[in-house]
């Protein structure tokens, strides 16, 4: 007499809990930092095609003003990494491995961008910074004249500069946050309850 039975097949599956208002926070800033990066450098860029045919700074001088195109890329990186995070949390398999990855990656970029741009704000080339206090902060102008829309320009790309600076910064700390947050949540993973019977 044949015996007639059923296997069963257990799958453990590890199961992590994300705090949902910390992640969602993180993300939204996240977002809007590889959008600021993306938008100001190509504002940057656009700006510098238009001013005697300068072209992208990449090509003027590699050895300081690379920072233009590679703060695009690195926003478009920051938006590419948040997607990604998006899909597998829609999917329920976001991993902190995964995430530690890429933030540390993002991280340092993000330390990179922080420093390059330190550079052209207070360096002794560029000085951007100083530029900016003593040929527009100082020399302010009211009248309706095409001076004033002269400096109106000079005055939003200075402060272009000092909020790309700003949103470096803020990146670099939410991705620390990240890698802490990862950390904490792959050391509070269990495994989960979950079984498949053929």
């Amino acid at each position: 007499m044949a015996r007639s039975g059923s296997r069963a097949r257990v799958v453990v599956r590890q199961s992590y809990y994300w705090p949902d208002q910390q992640l969602n926070f993180w993300i939204i800033i996240m977002l809007v930092t590889g959008g600021v990066l993306i938008g100001v450098f190509a504002s940057f860029i656009t700006d510098q095609q238009h001013l005697g045919g300068l072209g992208i700074p990449w090509y003027v001088k590699p050895k300081h003003n690379w920072i233009m195109p590679f703060g695009i890329t690195v926003g478009g990186l920051t938006v590419i990494f948040i997607i990604i995070m998006l899909i597998l949390i829609s999917q329920r398999r976001l991993l902190p491995g995964v995430v530690i990855i890429g933030s540390f990656i993002l991280l340092v970029l993000y330390i990179t961008g922080v420093i390059e741009t330190a550079i052209q704000l207070f360096g002794p080339e560029a000085n951007i910074s100083g530029n900016c206090q003593t040929y527009v902060t100082n020399m302010q102008t009211n009248d309706l004249s095409i001076n004033a829309l002269a400096w109106l320009e000079q005055n939003s790309i200075c402060q272009s500069w000092d909020a790309v600076f700003a949103f470096w910064i803020v990146g670099a700390v939410f991705l620390v946050w990240m890698l802490v947050l990862g950390s904490q949540v792959a050391r509070n993973g269990g495994p989960g309850g979950a079984y498949d019977r053929d």
